[in-house]
């Protein structure tokens, strides 16, 4: 944007430029925006939001990520927000809340001291050893859990529950955690891979009648005069066309003489198609599973072979049947020798509500598992889905780094208090910006308690008294509103979720706080190559 007597502007008629005062507060305030947007869902009493899109979807959600994700905006510092939030949730799979909070406070608590004229790099420099602190004093306060088999498992399970509490299953948090323990405790061995966990959703029943089965539920039906039950099954996994090279007859010119010689080219059509088919029966396989529309003649070969055929599998279900079942998914069937066939030990078709599924039990992949969930809505299951989803990724991060810490706003002042004495020994502006941190910290159990609809200042100041008597797990119990022992509460959160939120939000910040110009182009006008 120039004025006159700005001086010559290098910039394209259209462009803006927004320097100084008026750059910082466009991007601090953008970002105290989205902190607050989603600040209403953080903790166990948050609210959630319904998101609509253009074309009518309606998402109803209390996750930050997927809040996020859906929005539209044209704030440059917002989008920082949002990018950091995708990246806490590809990373750990929770948090994400947390860290677009933190650093929304961390900005507002920049603000003033800006106004001061106290230079952007003082506050980082501040800021960098307040989160050099806050790490160290946080890894002071975890603890390792794996010791003895039986306890870490009732460790993961109050880590479940507490990821969980927050989210719509909370009233069924128990049943879920425990579900979301079996699971991840399937395939720890094998690296901790969740593909190999699929997670089914089925309208009708409660949330109560979700339960985990043991190896993969397909969601398709077995071809008609198919045997419904199949014992020792070889799986050939494929995503071939069964009529390759059919002609298309009524919709290609074809000139002949007579009807008959319609007939024989009809006729080589079958022959082709049936010789594919000859050729995967030739692969000795007693269950075909098909990507694509396997047709009715071929089906009736399938039958006759006593070969259970099932066809139009999705895509991702295919991927991950093919890795549960060690197959190789095929498209060519010259070479028999070469593919490989998936192995299990049971294929029978399931009832779950009023749909028939296909199971496979005893799958080559021992730790495969599917989590049947059960609700009232779509809408429910969908962000059910997203809250296992989150507490599976919670404990994967868990059982590679053994590490926990206490939840409830414990850590949060923990660190706030190790920051606060890191304060009082700095010299010169920059101890104005640990104090700025240490605050940043507190706001989030302050904001867990307005969540709750409790004395937030009461309750945080509480807290902090209860720290400075020695008391290291005291945190808030939200059920009462009041401070309580976490130990006792059994409120216990991952380390790494914890540390990577921190971090996260300071470099997120930091990166902001750092601008100084925001320059806008020119809009791409229409009728434009």
């Amino acid at each position: 944007m120039s004025f006159p007597g700005a001086g010559p502007s290098v910039l394209a008629q259209g462009a803006q430029d927004f320097k100084g005062q008026d750059a910082k507060m466009s991007i601090i305030i953008g970002a105290m925006a989205v902190a607050d947007l989603v600040k209403s869902t953080l903790g166990p009493k948050g609210m959630d939001k319904i998101l609509q899109s253009q074309n009518g979807e309606v998402t109803v959600t209390n996750d930050g990520a997927t809040i996020l994700k859906r929005l539209t905006l044209d704030n440059p510092a917002a989008k920082i927000l949002v990018d950091i939030s995708k990246t806490q949730d590809d990373e750990v799979g929770d948090g994400t809340t947390t860290v677009c909070i933190l650093a929304g406070a961390l900005l507002a608590e920049a603000d003033p001291l800006l106004s001061q004229r106290i230079h952007p790099q003082t506050i980082v420099a501040g800021w960098r050893l307040a989160l050099k602190a806050a790490r160290e004093a946080l890894e002071a306060a975890s603890w390792d859990i794996s010791g003895d088999e039986e306890a870490f498992k009732k460790m993961l399970f109050k880590i479940a529950k507490t990821t969980l509490s927050s989210k719509i299953v909370h009233n069924e948090h128990d049943q879920f955690a425990q579900m979301c323990v079996d699971a991840i405790l399937r395939i720890k061995d094998c690296g901790c891979h969740l593909e190999n966990i699929q997670i089914l959703k089925k309208c009708g029943g409660s949330m109560r009648d979700s339960f985990l089965a043991e190896g993969f539920i397909l969601d398709k039906k077995i071809g008609v005069g198919q045997p419904k039950r199949m014992e020792n099954a070889k799986v050939l996994v494929a995503n071939t066309p069964m009529d390759t090279d059919k002609i298309k007859i009524y919709g290609a010119k074809v000139k002949v003489d007579s009807i008959a010689k319609v007939a024989e080219i009809e006729q080589a059509e079958v022959a082709k198609m049936m010789a594919k088919c000859e050729k995967i029966a030739a692969t000795g396989c007693n269950v075909f599973i098909n990507r694509q529309l396997i047709y009715n003649k071929p089906e009736q070969y399938f039958a006759d072979k006593g070969v259970m055929a099932i066809e139009h599998a999705d895509f991702e279900g295919v991927e991950r049947l093919g890795a549960v079942l060690g197959a190789e998914i095929a498209s060519t069937f010259d070479a028999p020798d070469m593919i490989k066939l998936g192995k299990c030990d049971l294929i029978e078709e399931v009832q779950i509500g009023e749909d028939r599924l296909i199971q496979f039990k005893g799958c080559a992949g021992g730790e495969a598992c599917t989590i049947v969930l059960r609700g009232a809505s779509m809408h429910l299951l969908d962000e059910a889905e997203r809250s296992i989803h989150d507490a599976l990724c919670v404990l994967k991060t868990v059982v590679k780094d053994t590490r926990a810490i206490y939840g409830g706003g414990c850590s949060e002042v923990f660190m706030a208090e190790a920051v606060d004495q890191l304060a009082k020994t700095t010299p010169g502006k920059k101890s104005l910006a640990i104090e700025a941190f240490a605050k940043a910290l507190r706001s989030l159990p302050k904001t867990i308690a307005e969540n709750g609809g409790y004395d937030s200042t009461e309750l945080v100041t509480q807290l902090r008294a209860a720290h400075n008597k020695g008391q290291s797990s005291a945190g808030l119990n939200m059920n009462d509103g009041t401070i309580g022992d976490m130990k006792e509460t059994g409120i216990i959160e991952c380390f790494r979720v914890k540390c990577q939120s921190l971090v996260s939000a300071a470099e997120a910040a930091e990166m902001i706080i750092r601008v100084d110009e925001v320059i806008t182009c020119v809009p791409r006008q229409r009728g434009e190559e």
